[in-house]
């Protein structure tokens, strides 16, 4: 029997299939003089060159063209070539899909250079093309190292619901979700009567799995969710999606350092497992985003490096406030907003701490109150919470935690004072009643980890398929 194999795994073993009968499948990529066939199958950056034997017949050559997809039985034997050390000779060749050639002058697939927009407008071809397949696959690979690290750390992996009756940070826009016939809505006097609706009650897709998360990890001790989370804010920002996927763990008896030192400790594992598996990719990326950015002063790889070569920079919210006003006073820098304590810092304030200043990611702590949401902890001036954000370069925040308030009756005067409704909240406050202790954790982006890993200017191109105001298509 032939063994099927990926040309990841052909390439990797290289020499060691020579004189080896395989069968390998893909889509070409391109076809010269009537003999060579570059072959791609979505395992690798790489590409497997094959030699068609001479004897085919001219109308079965004329079905072979870019972007059909083949099977190929053939003989592995060293290359002459530079550019790779194998390739291999074909005994018998099948063709699984034509190409219809007038269909495809319109598509992305042409030979060509083609804007990210473009891509966008085409995005179930996308995966075909080098630039996004080394973005998937690169996007795979964060996924399973944040797996891997929460696992080999005793954290539990649990999901979350997506419907939701609360806005888990109370605040921001949601999708409400309904079943009732938008033509016939029925009301009681002049207020829509939910109680028709399939949950008898107003529901939402979720903003954050964040506080069942906590009620997990006050019986686990550590827990992590790993879900998609949903705003409708009317956003079209290079770093917003409204439908994005979430990481939230959450740690039972861990204060505010410990919590910090997770979050960096996690972020520098992942980063660094990516790295050491996906060289090949990040290597290609790294050199298309050159070619598009000529003003980047440093490589994607130093970038990533940079992460990982000294610890996080941290410093308090009122530090920073002094710092960027004495910075200002001194006409180091000149900012479009105004810097004043109790304002929520700008992306030009966190760029100029991380690019400028520390030259390297920051941890910013002890946010004022009114900036926070109201299951963060209050510290002993009133005027504070422990909360904490990382912020990196072009990115900014990555990541946003805090220790949460295990205090009964003082959450209960921050819900109240945030004018949450507490009846919808009362199985959280129970939490706080029945043996609460301290306890922190945090939310990534993962969108936007991929976003920083791959060097990518725009969010909307390292997802599969972006939803954005105005754009749910695909």
């Amino acid at each position: 029997m032939i063994e099927k194999y990926s040309i990841k795994e052909l390439l990797e073993k290289g020499k060691k299939f020579l004189n080896k009968k395989v069968l390998v499948e893909g889509w070409i990529r391109s076809f010269r003089n009537s003999i060579f066939i570059t072959l791609n199958d979505g395992s690798t950056i790489k590409n497997l060159q094959i030699i068609l034997s001479k004897n085919l017949e001219k109308e079965f050559l004329k079905k072979i063209t870019i972007g059909s997809s083949i099977k190929v039985i053939g003989i592995i034997i060293e290359s002459l070539g530079k550019k790779q050390s194998i390739e291999l000779k074909s005994l018998d060749i099948k063709i699984y899909g034509e190409v219809n050639q007038k269909s495809f002058q319109k598509t992305i697939l042409q030979p060509k250079k083609h804007s990210l927009e473009t891509l966008r407008k085409q995005a179930h071809l996308r995966f075909r093309t080098n630039i996004f397949s080394s973005i998937m696959r690169v996007r795979h690979h964060v996924a399973f190292s944040i797996h891997k690290y929460f696992h080999e750390h005793g954290f539990f992996y649990i999901n979350t619901p997506i419907l939701t009756t609360l806005n888990a940070e109370g605040a921001g826009k949601m999708f409400q979700v309904t079943t009732m016939d938008l033509k016939n809505i029925p009301h009681i006097r002049e207020n829509v009567d939910y109680t028709k609706d399939f949950f008898q009650c107003k529901t939402y897709l979720s903003v954050s799995g964040q506080l069942e998360a906590e009620t997990a990890s006050l019986a686990l001790g550590k827990v992590y969710t790993f879900g998609p989370a949903f705003r409708a804010e009317n956003s079209n920002t290079s770093r917003h999606l409204s439908e994005f996927w979430m990481i939230e763990p959450e740690m039972a008896f861990y204060h505010l350092e410990e919590n910090m030192d997770r979050a960096e400790d996690f972020l520098k594992f992942v980063i660094r497992d990516t790295i050491e598996n996906c060289t090949e990719d990040l290597s290609f990326l790294k050199d298309h985003i050159k070619k598009w950015n000529q003003k980047q002063k440093s490589t994607l790889l130093e970038r990533l490096e940079l992460i990982l070569k000294f610890p996080f920079q941290r410093i308090s919210y009122t530090e920073v406030i002094n710092f960027l006003e004495k910075s200002i006073q001194k006409k180091m820098v000149k900012f479009n907003h105004p810097v004043i304590w109790g304002m929520d810092l700008q992306s030009e304030h966190e760029q100029y701490l991380v690019k400028k200043c520390f030259q390297c990611p920051v941890i910013v702590f002890d946010y004022p109150s009114c900036l926070k949401a109201f299951y963060m902890r209050i510290n002993n001036d009133g005027k504070t919470v422990r909360a904490m954000d990382i912020l990196f370069p072009e990115i900014g925040e990555i990541i946003g935690g805090s220790q949460r308030e295990e205090r009964y009756d003082i959450l209960l005067k921050r819900i109240k004072d945030k004018n949450i409704d507490d009846r919808k909240l009362w199985w959280y406050l129970d939490t706080r009643r029945f043996g609460s202790v301290p306890h922190s954790g945090f939310g990534l982006g993962f969108d936007r980890l991929v976003q920083f890993i791959t060097g990518m200017k725009n969010i909307r191109d390292v997802i599969p398929f972006p939803r954005t105001p105005h754009n749910a298509e695909f």
